[in-house]
């Protein structure tokens, strides 16, 4: 993609081929995001023991739940920014950026702050292991003082591929991984004048790693000119926007509701296990590594998904977003049970690679097959629940839109299967009761009332 200018194949030519290369980085970042985490959890798990491991799972865990709660806003975010482009309205698309910066900004300083004042009190309230809370509190106080860069570059990620790009982040990514993977062995044990820093220097790397690519990837969009870059004279656009701003978290809440209560069940889950003590945390930790690759693909197609909907809407191409549906169904069941069933026939190796192999919690978590075999149905059916959920909600944002304007045609229910079954039998809703996404020209009247009531 040309970072002057955005991406037009999101919404012609061949549907499959198109979500298919469209997905593949996306799929790529996830991949290398776990590995990244899992060969953390390696070195953690074989050099520092058990203990060690079972603080990292458990920090692992808030930071799932954090990532969470910004995650509905960032679809959002990418939602409005590709609608914008697909319409070819860039003013618009950087009204999203501007307003989606601060905000995203602004929360992630608020939760490290937070976050490191209550570091002790969380892990205390998850029950985790006494010879594991000096471990868990020395890894989470840094893993907040990282937040603020965690968010920004995820915020960066989910624009740039609203807006048809999944290549940049992917390459940045890369330099984060690597740089990350490189840092780790050498602050755990230190080199030189590189003191030892044991299990915070994990976390450290990290945090140098994130600062570092989120740095790079930012410089590179500044040189290059990308044009949702917001130049000198556009800062004004980083005033927060009341109606951009209650549409990303009234539309992104629903989005990312589902991150939530897992992220938030996995805590309660966490706490529960944390009582039969570490042995059994970091049997849990491994199975919980496994059950991360077999979400990835759900995840990455269902990125995708969102973000060739949304340009497709814009263009009002609706024939492609029913397409995109079933196609991005497909691929999901296809590579969620390809990894279901690697994980199924070697599950024990894999479970040796966060383990040593005459561990305690190895033995637990091959007692525990449970933990990982029965996520193989859970993945197929969440694959294509994840694919899904994007044009579920595309449509349903359209019907009400239809609704507020006095339409009279459109789906008559909002339920999934009553929209799935209008995308799957091809009836492309006409201008007049599926209207075109907002544009700074629709939105104007309401964000001069809100600036009236002020």
């Amino acid at each position: 993609m040309s970072v002057k200018s955005p991406r037009a194949a999101l919404v012609e030519g061949a549907i499959a081929p198109t979500l298919f290369f469209f997905t593949l980085p996306i799929l790529a970042s996830n991949v290398l995001q776990s590995l990244n985490g899992s060969i953390n959890s390696i070195w953690v798990g074989h050099y520092l023991g058990e203990a060690a491991l079972t603080a990292t799972s458990n920090a692992n865990t808030i930071l799932f739940f954090l990532l969470a709660l910004v995650f509905g806003i960032g679809m959002a975010a990418a939602i409005l920014v590709g609608q914008s482009v697909g319409a070819h309205d860039m003013a618009q698309a950087k009204r999203v950026v501007g307003t989606s910066a601060t905000f995203f900004v602004a929360v992630s300083i608020a939760i490290a702050a937070a976050g490191g004042a209550a570091t002790r009190a969380l892990l205390a309230y998850m029950q985790t292991p006494a010879d594991a809370m000096p471990f868990a509190t020395a890894y989470l106080r840094i893993i907040f003082a990282a937040i603020p860069f965690m968010f920004a570059y995820t915020f960066v990620m989910m624009v740039l591929r609203g807006a048809g790009d999944s290549r940049t982040p992917f390459y940045f990514l890369v330099v984060s991984v690597l740089l990350d993977i490189a840092l780790n062995p050498l602050l755990i044990f230190g080199a030189g004048p590189i003191p030892r820093l044991g299990i915070a220097g994990s976390a450290l790397a990290t945090l140098i790693a994130q600062v570092v690519s989120l740095c790079a990837l930012l410089v590179h969009l500044y040189r290059a000119r990308h044009f949702l870059w917001l130049h000198a004279d556009e800062r004004r656009l980083l005033r927060p926007d009341p109606v951009l701003l209650r549409a990303l978290v009234v539309k992104g809440f629903p989005m990312g509701l589902q991150m939530i209560v897992l992220s938030g069940s996995s805590i309660v889950v966490i706490g529960l296990v944390n009582r039969f003590g570490s042995h059994t945390t970091a049997a849990f930790g491994a199975a919980t590594q496994l059950w991360n690759y077999i979400m990835m693909p759900a995840l990455a197609v269902g990125m995708a998904a969102s973000s060739m909907a949304a340009q497709n809407v814009g263009a009002q191409r609706w024939d492609r977003v029913r397409r995109t549906a079933a196609a991005g169904v497909v691929f999901n069941c296809l590579m969620t049970g390809a990894l279901v069933l690697l994980l199924y026939l070697f599950n024990r190796a894999a479970l040796s690679l966060f383990l040593p192999a005459d561990s305690e919690a190895l033995a637990i978590a091959q007692r525990r097959r449970h933990l990982v075999e029965p996520a193989g149905g859970r993945g197929l059916l969440r694959a294509a629940d994840v694919t899904l959920l994007p044009l579920w909600r595309l449509a349903a944002r359209a019907h009400a839109r239809a609704e507020e304007r006095g339409a009279t045609r459109g789906p008559s229910r909002l339920n999934r299967g009553a929209l799935t079954a209008e995308l799957a039998a091809g009836r492309a809703p006409a201008d007049r009761c599926w209207p075109a996404p907002e544009t700074a020209a629709s939105i104007a009247p309401r964000r001069a009332a809100c600036r009236g009531r002020r």
